[in-house]
């Protein structure tokens, strides 16, 4: 069973935020982290450069959902950033999937694009809700899986799924799909407005490539020990 990938969300509101919580880590220590819209729109492309320029990954999630042209264009200007990894609706159709890959692959500098996933449900999502107001029936897994298989058809590397659709994502479109799993939390935590949530080890166990973590970690006052920790966990889970 491989060890999935540790991602921590950056959900800050600005630079001085960021550089509070990182200092707190190794400088040596090379980290995963989570650029998403709070602090994107706060502090622009220019976060991602200086978290790029200090060795760590990127993960920049714009959930973006938009005409195709209008997300290929974008996808081109984020792919010149050097991230590492990003992502878009499903529900914005298979043609603006196919155009966001193009994009991304026109505007990487060395021609290697960054990994791209489509997000399925919001792990805030239920399913009542996901019935009465997006008038999907069925179960969110379903849904879910639908728009995995849309996706994988669409050419895109995985999914940002729960942690309960992870085994079925693969078992619909194959290991080498990313099931990247949010709504991560330790067994403590209070799971906020979270619905599908899961702890470390259930993600391990169902099969996650990638767990984002955020308050269970930015929000304590030891982030590094708490990272130290869930790895040691995931790393002894058979």
């Amino acid at each position: 069973m491989n060890k999935p990938e540790i991602i921590i969300a950056m959900d800050l509101p600005d630079k001085a935020a960021v550089d509070n919580f990182v200092d707190k880590f190794p400088a040596s220590e090379s980290l995963y982290l989570k650029v998403g819209m709070e602090l994107y729109y706060k502090e622009g492309p220019a976060i991602v450069t200086y978290l790029k320029e200090k060795g760590h990954r990127i993960f920049l999630d714009l959930k973006m959902h938009d005409i195709p042209n209008t997300v290929k264009s974008a996808m081109r200007q984020i792919a010149s950033l050097g991230i590492d990894l990003t992502n878009l609706h499903a529900a914005g159709g298979k043609k603006m999937m196919e155009a966001a890959v193009e994009g991304l692959t026109l505007g990487s500098p060395d021609g290697k694009r960054p990994l791209i996933i489509a997000v399925t449900q919001l792990t805030s999502t239920s399913k009542d809700e996901m019935n009465s107001e997006q008038r999907i029936p069925g179960e969110v897994a379903d849904s879910a899986l639908n728009y995995a298989r849309l996706s994988k058809e669409a050419g895109l590397d995985g999914v940002v799924c729960s942690a309960h659709e992870a085994r079925s994502v693969h078992e619909l479109c194959g290991d080498d799909f990313i099931a990247l799993t949010p709504g991560i939390r330790l067994e403590s935590d209070d799971p906020h407005d979270q619905k599908r949530v899961a702890t470390p080890r259930f993600a391990k166990e169902e099969g996650s490539n990638y767990i984002v973590i955020g308050r269970s970690v930015t929000q304590v006052e030891n982030p590094y020990e708490v990272y130290q920790r869930i790895q040691a966990e995931l790393k002894l889970i058979d």
